[in-house]
């Protein structure tokens, strides 16, 4: 079905247009369907670069303490401790000294299983 004029017309209001894309019903249309289009878009991969920074600040504490961002989400999803790289990256950045035992737990944990072999820790 096609959107209500009214509300078509409103919303090209809000973006920067000629005048008569102001106005005309037929031209606003196209702007305004492209403009929700982005915008659905924008929220898609403002999700994503928000995960991609949290992997970069997580895998950036965790290289300090000599354990690498791979090993330390494997190492925690064994041992079943439910942090999620959000709060991961806020413990790397806020409470270091809570960030670094939690890397020592997962250093100490994969030496205990006996992680031999050339990418033990």
């Amino acid at each position: 079905p096609m959107p209500d004029r009214h509300w078509v017309l409103k919303q090209a209001r809000k973006y920067r247009h000629t005048f008569r894309a102001l106005k005309c019903y037929r031209i606003a249309l196209p702007r305004v369907e492209r403009r929700l289009q982005r915008e659905y878009i924008a929220r898609k991969e403002k999700k994503r670069d928000t995960r991609r920074l949290w992997i970069t600040q997580v895998g950036a504490g965790s290289a300090e303490h000599q354990v690498g961002y791979g090993r330390l989400i494997s190492g925690l999803r064994q041992e079943d401790v439910a942090l999620n790289r959000k709060m991961l990256a806020v413990l790397a950045q806020t409470e270091p000294f809570s960030f670094r035992s939690i890397c020592e737990h997962v250093r100490s944990t994969a030496k205990l299983n006996h992680n031999h072999g050339p990418n033990a820790l």
